[in-house]
């Protein structure tokens, strides 16, 4: 019997898939569980600080850890995302003073009584100090299409989606390496785009104050979920 012919579509691989081996190390279980002590103990104890010491930080931490970050997975893999560092004083106060101008609106007259009251127990207020204080202030921004040098636009898949999971690792990141983060989404957060200059199709997705939390840092007496509560096992 002839071989059967094979036509372009049917069982021919695409050219552009061009896969390497998979870098991969499996562990003895006992490391593995070992390991996964260690880092969920390690991430209870994470919480978003709102006072930070101005105490410096060295660069090359904040560079590992967006290093890190940028090995989220993404839609189709086009990283959508851009993460600006600002560490000039003056560009600091600017955010903060156009955030606490957003938030200032929003405690007084835009926020409903419902959302005020989810936030009462958290305590906080229009007050930013954590945009002066802390000495890095990282700014992600999700990148809603990409432009080539000759216009032509690259469509990006759930680029949401992808800046979540890779403001996640950045975040644990930190953690891991003994800093202090806040996540902070002031709204609207157009502003952003304004005073650093990013071009129209980034987006300001994150605001992340980066730092040791001060001398006198305190936080909400609050617990977590239990796992029992946000899994379900079928």
């Amino acid at each position: 019997m002839p071989d059967r012919a094979v036509g372009p579509a049917e069982d021919a691989p695409d050219p552009r898939y061009r896969p390497v081996p998979l870098d991969f190390r499996r562990l003895p279980e006992d490391e593995m569980r070992r390991r996964a002590v260690e880092l969920v103990t390690e991430m209870r104890r994470r919480r978003s600080v709102r006072r930070f010491s101005t105490e410096p930080v060295p660069r090359e931490l904040v560079e590992t850890a967006l290093e890190i970050a940028g090995t989220a997975p993404s839609g189709a893999h086009k990283q959508p995302w851009r993460f600006v560092v600002v560490t000039d004083p003056a560009v600091k106060a600017r955010i903060r003073a156009a955030a606490e101008e957003e938030e200032r609106d929003f405690y007084r007259s835009r926020a409903p009584q419902h959302w005020l009251d989810a936030l009462a127990p958290l305590g906080t207020d229009e007050v930013k100090t954590h945009l002066t204080d802390a000495p890095y202030v990282i700014v992600q921004f999700k990148v809603r299409h990409g432009v080539h040098p000759d216009g032509t636009i690259e469509k990006h898949y759930y680029a949401t989606e992808s800046c979540g999971i890779a403001a996640g690792f950045l975040i644990a990141a930190l953690h891991r390496m003994g800093l202090a983060t806040l996540p902070h989404t002031p709204s609207p957060m157009a502003f952003l785009s304004e005073v650093l200059e990013r071009p129209a199709e980034e987006q300001p997705f994150l605001v992340l104050p980066v730092g040791y939390p001060a001398a006198d840092a305190e936080v909400p007496d609050l617990g977590r979920k239990p796992v029992d509560d946000i899994v379900v096992w079928r």
